[in-house]
């Protein structure tokens, strides 16, 4: 395989992500445990005369580089609201009713376990996540199984369901706020409408501005990840300069940072949040309420949501069966739907943030459980529909 195609596969980065949460996991659990719990604790500062920002290693993954992956999904996001399935309301109702269905549903599973216990309610939008790395892998991996519309389908709601993740995580996961921070990040955005206004079409300034809005969301109490969805968005899809010549900039920064994403940030973001220590793990462990909400949440409460939400609308004439592809592979897609790996690590990191880096928390358990499960009966649910099913126009006739 060239590199080309390397770093175009959708099947590497899900087989990279579970190898890196596998080490992490055995580094956790080996005569290694401190070794590794030190270099997550590492402090590291970056200072410039008396300004500073010192974190754990663990925090500047957390803050730093995931600010990259939101980036990259707001710049999917633009782009499929503006060029893409999101541009056309009669494409986007299936999904986008399908990610409502699993985002209400598995939040109401985990608080039914967590209600009375305000510490663990906290945690409700931890079962609600999609990870598009792993759900898209998969379905490479299972080819001609799955037909296209599904496959559509499925980044669409996943897209969908990262921006409801954002929107969590902006109102629900955001601390006290410095109104003079946000105000200095402000000259970020004004740097940015101006580089609009001027057709700039380099990159190198629209990211010097959103390294200032990233560093005044880092210290204004919003979450530093939030930045990358913000800046991404005044990235222009296309602009046409002065001598007539027609570029597109977000669309090649989409090109150019999907590699370093899927295969570096991702990976990383695994390693260093999915140890978990499984001494005196038992099943009462993973009965207490908060591994059972989550648990049940994405293996359960996603499919239901998602299917459940769909079928009534299909049953309502409000949407179609994605062509060419049965209720059997749909409702495997909505099974899919419950791997919520990063994006569930990345909710519980900030719903559970006091209990400290490296604490023995049986939600990351629930999470990978939740993730694998859900994965291995889509799996088989796909393997047990037929790739000849009846067409979604037979089945609506």
């Amino acid at each position: 395989m060239t590199n080309s195609k390397f770093f175009q596969s959708q099947t590497i980065p899900p087989i990279l992500l579970f190898l890196f949460a596998v080490l992490a996991m055995a580094l956790k659990n080996s005569s290694l445990a401190d070794a590794y719990m030190q270099l997550l604790l590492l402090d590291v500062e970056v200072r410039a005369d008396t300004f500073t920002i010192q974190k754990p290693l663990l925090l500047w993954v957390n803050d730093g580089l995931m600010a990259i992956f939101f980036f990259l999904v707001g710049l999917e996001l633009k782009n499929e609201m503006l060029t893409g399935q999101l541009r056309q309301p009669a494409n986007a109702i299936l999904p986008v009713i399908g990610a409502a269905g699993g985002v209400i549903v598995p939040a109401a599973i985990y608080l039914a376990f967590n209600y009375q216990n305000t510490l663990s309610a906290h945690g409700w939008a931890i079962p609600t996540a999609t990870d598009i790395a792993f759900t898209m892998g998969i379905l490479a991996l299972l080819g001609s199984r799955v037909p296209p519309s599904l496959k559509l389908f499925l980044l669409t709601l996943a897209i969908v369901d990262d921006l409801v993740g954002i929107i969590v995580i902006a109102f629900f996961y955001t601390s006290k706020l410095s109104l003079l921070t946000l105000s200095v990040a402000g000259l970020g955005f004004i740097g940015m409408v101006i580089l609009n206004r001027y057709k700039v079409t380099r990159v190198a300034p629209f990211l010097l501005c959103g390294i200032l809005v990233w560093i005044c969301f880092l210290k204004s109490g919003v979450h530093a990840t939030l930045a990358g969805v913000v800046n991404a968005f005044f990235i222009p899809i296309s602009v046409t300069r002065r001598d007539g010549v027609s570029e597109k900039p977000l669309e090649h920064l989409l090109h150019n940072l999907h590699p370093y994403v899927y295969f570096g940030v991702l990976p990383v973001f695994a390693f260093f949040n999915a140890g978990v220590i499984l001494e005196g793990v038992s099943l009462s462990t993973l009965m207490d309420p908060i591994p059972s909400g989550i648990f049940l949440g994405l293996f359960v409460g996603k499919q239901l949501g998602i299917f459940g939400f769909c079928w009534l609308a299909i049953q309502l004439k409000l949407a179609r069966l994605p062509a060419n592809s049965s209720w059997l592979q749909f409702y495997g897609v909505s099974v899919l739907c419950g791997v919520g790996f990063t994006m569930s690590l990345f909710i519980a990191s900030l719903a559970f943030a006091d209990g400290g880096a490296g604490v023995e928390r049986s939600d990351r358990l629930a999470i990978l459980l939740g993730s694998v499960c859900s994965a291995l009966l889509a799996t088989l649910v796909f393997y047990l529909a037929s790739p000849g099913r009846e067409s979604a126009e037979n089945r609506e006739a």
